[in-house]
């Protein structure tokens, strides 16, 4: 095994670990609810191998809420290629593992929530991911907890992390079509290689923990707000939205498609309920 796969080996035990943990916030939020796991490999035999573990909650507080970690490895495609940076080099070898997760609220004053963590090694490695929030109403009290959290987490990395990261998550989580952003934004990075790769890694980690600390806690102050059927309907019209960009624009569902992985891992995005 190389030293890329060592380390993939290595956050993808981080991921598990941050996966176990973040489920049972969830569930302690819930007073009845709990995760579905499912777990999925590649056959033997496929260009790709390895696999992963889906977890799944649809429940009172948590509409549906999916937090997946996957570890796979093999040779991309051709045409998937030059989506991967430092594909082509590698003939297409490569290795991947990470987190995703997605939770759609049923109180559409709780907001809907994405975070993703990865590790990609081609020729080359590097980390990515982010967090970012999508209420369909918004409260300040909400974006500025969820935003120190996470600004926390970047200076602590080196300074002006912050800033650049959450630039970049507002320019990703943009809907060209619709001119507007998907939701009060977070951070999204990309491509972090630099030449400390354990401080690399600390970072991610750290982000990981930023969430767990922050999110639940917004769950919890919004999670009991009485609503009524015309904020409902408006909740089902954001989602939309949030369909519209992971279908057309959201890197991790291409990638997805061009490694051939689990459908239903993927797709865990999707919201249960929708209208356009």
């Amino acid at each position: 095994m190389s030293e890329a796969d060592d380390f993939a080996a290595t956050a993808t035990a981080y991921f598990r670990d941050l996966q176990q943990r973040v489920c049972a916030a969830f569930e302690a939020l819930e007073p009845s609810g709990r995760f579905e796991a499912r777990s999925w490999a590649k056959p033997p035999g496929h260009r790709l191998q390895g696999g992963g573990e889906s977890r799944v909650m649809r429940a009172e507080v948590f509409e549906k809420v999916g937090v997946n970690v996957s570890h796979v490895w093999g040779v991309l495609e051709p045409q998937a290629r030059p989506q991967v940076a430092g594909a082509q080099d590698s003939d297409g070898r490569f290795s991947a593992c990470g987190l995703s997760l997605v939770a759609h609220m049923r109180n559409p004053y709780v907001p809907a929530v994405h975070m993703n963590l990865r590790y990609l090694a081609t020729s080359r490695a590097w980390f990515g991911g982010g967090s970012d929030l999508t209420p369909t109403f918004a409260f300040e009290e909400d974006t500025q907890a969820f935003h120190a959290a996470l600004g926390r987490a970047c200076e602590a990395y080196r300074p002006g992390a912050y800033a650049e990261f959450k630039a970049w998550c507002d320019r990703y989580f943009y809907l060209p079509h619709r001119q507007e952003p998907r939701g009060v934004g977070g951070i999204f990075f990309d491509d972090l290689a630099s030449a400390d790769r354990a401080a690399d890694f600390s970072f991610v980690r750290s982000v990981g923990e930023a969430f767990l600390e922050v999110y639940p806690r917004i769950v919890a102050r919004r999670k009991d707000t009485p609503y009524d059927d015309a904020a409902r309907e408006r909740l089902l019209w954001k989602r939309g939205r949030y369909v519209e960009f992971n279908l057309v624009y959201d890197r991790g569902t291409r990638f997805g498609f061009s490694t051939d992985a689990d459908p239903e891992a993927y797709l865990m995005s999707l919201p249960p309920l929708v209208k356009w």
